[in-house]
């Protein structure tokens, strides 16, 4: 029986402190639609997606109209494309071909986003993924809505250099695909360690070759509420701040559990997953560095901001895991710079440093993300952070992830513009000196040595 206390609680999370179920996320396999022609199968592909997703957004809707919390995207994930299209693809162009499929499947069924347009060469590339990566370009500067990602290491595999070294490459031609949007396409791209197949949030969701035909998964969100509950303990013990975190973690998670099983049920698609992450967005008050500054920094970037944010991460995790039958995806806390706008305050007066932002990652969600650097940033030097990013994800046996945006035409102090969910920020600083040597050395980074536990 749910207390009324309890409802009038939820009403004040949505009214006042930015409580939303930030993504319901349809993954949809594709693997039943491979074919070695490509008219083919972008048809199967486009009447998959369109059949399979035709009432999300509509349900996903009528859900938050009825509880009167606001669903913020509607998205589709589907199984990495480098495997769906390696029999019929023989050059980039036809897997252009097949992302603007997915874009016109997207805009179809009216979803935000679909993700996906992934290759997952952590040990080595076939041809089609090479011929996928190589596409990542031109396919995110025709398309509005596909959303693509990388898997370059693992844990148990290590970390494929000669890849990292090409994504360095294609950052910078997707930035320059998409120079007249200040380099919007790499908003759209991420590399990934250690990836999770049931990952609900952009640009980094796919739908794994281990998930069922199609599945449910919702990213819940809430760092107004968090804030707010923190304030209400300010200059208390950690135990309490501890305490606090957890349960305002559990009630925020039990609103997408709600959201999660109720839209499962209406689709007639089994639930797969909720993301507990506290994801920000660039409206004032929805912020992972005001949490911070609850906490007790001046400014996210202080010292002390890397413990702060692994007890945020790890209380989330502890809270969050009791409130929902199955949790996944990433899970935790994430720190995009432009996406969150007491995050980009922080790195325009510069409290906050790449090198800053590197070691939060170790304790954090994902990594690097929604980073505006210099356009003259060189390939190589995109590389060597991509490697130290996915070391200290391969090490660590965690998900890290990096996106960056260098924005061609635009230098250290000029703003970047993005709009909507992807917001805005100044342009960040990069370490001058080089790392060519070590990037073009080629090969494998092998696993670490506690990787072999069979």
């Amino acid at each position: 029986m749910v207390e009324l206390n309890e409802v009038f609680e939820t009403v004040n999370m949505v009214s006042n402190y930015n409580l939303d179920v930030r993504t319901i996320t349809m993954g949809i396999s594709l693997l039943d639609c491979i074919d070695p022609n490509l008219d083919v199968l972008c048809g199967k592909i486009y009447n998959k997606i369109t059949e399979s997703a035709k009432d999300l957004v509509k349900v996903g809707d009528e859900i938050g109209s009825e509880y009167g919390v606001p669903v913020i995207n509607k998205r589709i994930s589907v199984t990495p494309i480098a495997l769906i299209g390696g029999a019929a693809c023989k050059r980039p162009e036809d897997f252009v071909k097949i992302a603007e499929t997915l874009d016109k499947a997207a805009k179809k069924v009216g979803v935000n986003f679909i993700g996906g347009y992934s290759a997952l060469v952590q040990k080595g590339m076939t041809t089609g993924d090479k011929l996928l990566i190589e596409s990542i370009p031109q396919a995110l500067a025709v398309t509005e809505r596909v959303c693509s990602s990388i898997s370059l290491g693992s844990t148990k595999i290590g970390i494929n250099m000669n890849a990292v070294r090409l994504m360095g490459d294609i950052v910078i031609k997707t930035a320059e695909a998409t120079k007249e949007n200040d380099s919007l396409g790499c908003a759209k791209l991420v590399v990934f360690c250690n990836p999770p197949d049931d990952n609900p949030f952009m640009a980094g969701a796919f739908h794994g070759v281990t998930e069922a035909d199609r599945i449910i998964n919702v990213g819940v969100s809430g760092p107004g509420v968090m804030r707010a509950a923190l304030s209400e303990v300010r200059g208390a013990d950690f135990e309490t701040m501890c305490e606090t975190i957890k349960k305002t973690a559990f009630k925020v998670t039990r609103v997408g559990q709600l959201f999660a099983k109720e839209a499962s049920r209406r689709l007639g698609v089994p639930f797969g997953i909720v993301d507990l992450s506290l994801a920000p967005t660039p409206a004032v008050g929805d912020s992972i560095a005001d949490i911070i500054h609850e906490m007790g920094m001046e400014y996210a970037g202080a010292p002390g901001t890397t413990a702060a944010l692994a007890i945020l991460n790890d209380q989330v995790k502890k809270g969050g895991v009791m409130a929902s039958s199955y949790v996944g995806g990433l899970s935790g806390a994430f720190i995009p710079v432009t996406e969150d706008s007491s995050m980009a305050k922080a790195a325009e007066i510069g409290a906050l440093s790449l090198e800053k932002l590197e070691a939060m990652t170790c304790v954090c969600s994902v990594g690097l993300d929604m980073i505006a650097i210099p356009g003259s940033t060189p390939a190589t030097t995109i590389a060597g952070i991509i490697a130290d990013e996915m070391a200290i994800g391969m090490v660590n046996q965690k998900t890290t992830a990096v996106r960056l945006i260098p924005v061609i035409g635009k230098d250290v102090g000029d703003f970047a513009e993005f709009g909507g969910l992807l917001g805005e920020a100044k342009i960040m600083p990069v370490n001058k000196y080089g790392c060519a040597d070590f990037v073009n050395r080629g090969g494998r980074i092998p696993a670490p040595i506690h990787s072999f536990k069979n």
